[in-house]
């Protein structure tokens, strides 16, 4: 695998426990039968901010983002740069009006989300574009910057 310029400045997928081993999370597949509904399911998010999930990778001059977000539209999403951190920002309108006693699972997010990612180098916002497909893709590319290390001589 090729050594990524992304290693440690994402969060992992590993949690530590009250003896400081770690453990993997439990996984969001749940078995369960329809014999009565259920409103949630163990582990998941009812409350709060969802999460987007990201494929970063790099081609030719850019860093490439790439969002798979069903059932958002573009004006319920906010890309902001500070630094060298992309934030991603939105809301998924549930549109249907479904009692929560009706449902017998219930794993999709619903509300606002956010997504922010520490860049291995700075961000110049003016040239940071984006676009959103009918499939509800949403890429965004970033141009790597060499960033500029000054360098002073110190002699005797």
């Amino acid at each position: 695998m090729i050594p990524s310029p992304f290693h440690g400045i994402f969060s992992s997928s590993v949690r530590s426990d009250a003896s400081g081993d770690a453990a993997a999370l439990p996984s969001d597949s749940v078995h369960q039968t329809l014999a009565q509904p259920k409103k949630t399911l163990p582990g998941s998010r009812q409350s709060g901010m969802g999460q987007v999930a990201l494929d970063i990778f790099e081609y030719e001059d850019y860093y490439i983002l790439k969002a798979p977000i069903a059932g958002v539209r573009l004006a319920d999403l906010d890309i902001e740069v500070n630094d060298n951190i992309l934030t991603i920002r939105g809301n998924r309108r549930q549109n249907d009006a479904v009692p929560d006693e009706q449902y017998y699972l219930k794993e999709c997010f619903w509300g606002e989300f956010q997504r922010s990612v520490t860049l291995p180098c700075s961000i110049d916002s003016r040239k940071v574009k984006a676009t959103f497909n009918k499939d509800s893709i949403l890429k965004i590319f970033v141009p790597k910057t060499e960033d500029k290390v000054k360098i002073t001589r110190i002699s005797e």
